[in-house]
């Protein structure tokens, strides 16, 4: 039997990831993960209290003991500073999976080690196997719906192998079941929506708040002035809704296909597979890491471009400069600098990587 800090968010997945590893007779301990709290008096709902005492009512229905685990400066450091400086640069940045890779399995693994623990335990929908040779692979999760194997994409070996994902190898609604089964506390508690850890926060209020708008021009894709934006980093490549500029025809939207830098102008075009910026099959992945065997030669694989896209074939090549060259079969509409690639084969995350630049 092992020694298991588990990750209590005060949702019903970690509580019931926590009743499994209890029942399965492992050393149990609930770590509630303090990252954030909503000091600046951003608009939204910062449920953070409300979760701690969630997750330590779970902790005192399965007897276990419950810690409050202070890790708010260096989410601070990793992932709000990392969000920001995105955001002003103009990219759009992932905080989700920054938060697996430097939060979850980073300082609090780190913590958890110090601490003597073997594993920690979360409710991500992923599965974990190990290999013959001793090492370990993260596959998607037995649920198709709610498989969040993309949000691990940028996880490497010795974090994997101390990783546990007891609701893996379930659907939704048998989590549910076991949580009733043991008459949890979060049994019938909604999923949580918004940004890692900070909320239901709307990323424009949050933005707002330490990004100060920098309003410019939003141009076609021949350069006519269309409108306004109110700054760059409150728009993503795609965007059908919130640019404020009407379509002329019928049935068919204006969407963000651009966004120039120097210029500080917004690039809207028609919703269509042949508008100049909005499909591509050609781009660069950097910040590549791979969860057990690397990509080493010209190979075609799979990769997920956003969380609720589906894997799509492509053809990777390592780069000596240790990025990748990444051809899509397929055109894929709004690849986004700064968005994370998750890379696969037969159901088994590879790893992943952040689009840097994309070939038009």
């Amino acid at each position: 039997m092992a020694k298991i800090l588990v990750g209590l968010s005060g949702g019903v997945d970690s509580s019931v990831a926590a009743a499994l590893m209890v029942e399965q007779g492992h050393e149990v301990v609930g770590g509630y993960m303090k990252n954030w709290i909503n000091t600046d008096n951003i608009p939204g709902d910062c449920p953070w209290e409300s979760d701690v005492d969630d997750a330590h009512a779970v902790a005192k229905k399965l007897g276990i003991e419950f810690r409050v685990v202070d890790l708010i400066d260096q989410y601070q450091e990793r992932i709000v500073d990392y969000l920001l400086e995105g955001y002003r640069s103009g990219i759009t940045p992932n905080p989700d999976v920054f938060c697996n890779r430097e939060m979850k399995f980073g300082v609090f693994l780190d913590y958890a080690l110090s601490q003597g623990f073997e594993y920690v335990a979360t409710g991500h929908y992923a599965r974990r196997r190990e290999r013959e040779d001793g090492t370990v692979d993260i596959l998607r999760g037995a649920d198709t719906n709610k498989d969040q194997s993309y949000f691990l994409a940028l996880m490497e070996q010795h974090q994997a192998k101390h990783a546990l994902f007891p609701c893996g190898e379930m659907l939704k609604p048998q989590v549910r079941e076991v949580a009733e089964r043991f008459d949890l506390p979060t049994a019938k508690k909604k999923d949580s929506q918004g940004i890692c850890f900070i909320g239901n926060v709307k990323m424009s209020d949050f933005l707002r708040h330490y990004v100060p708008d920098r309003p410019g021009n939003i141009v076609d894709t021949n350069g006519k002035r269309m409108g306004r934006h109110k700054g760059l980093h409150l728009y993503t490549l795609g965007q059908r809704k919130g640019h404020g500029v009407a379509s002329p025809r019928e049935g068919m939207a204006y969407v963000v296909v651009g966004k120039n830098i120097e210029k500080n102008e917004l690039v809207v075009g028609y919703d269509e597979p042949d508008t100049r910026g909005l499909y591509t099959q050609q781009c660069v992945v950097g910040t590549v890491s791979w969860v057990n065997k690397p990509v080493t030669s010209k190979r075609k694989i799979e990769a997920q471009p956003r969380y609720r896209a589906k894997g799509e074939p492509i053809w990777a090549t390592p780069r000596e400069d240790g990025k990748l060259d990444v051809k899509f079969v397929r055109p894929q509409r709004a690849i986004t600098p700064g968005q994370i690639c998750a890379f696969y084969e037969n159901g088994v995350l590879l790893g992943g990587g952040i689009f840097e630049s994309i070939e038009h």
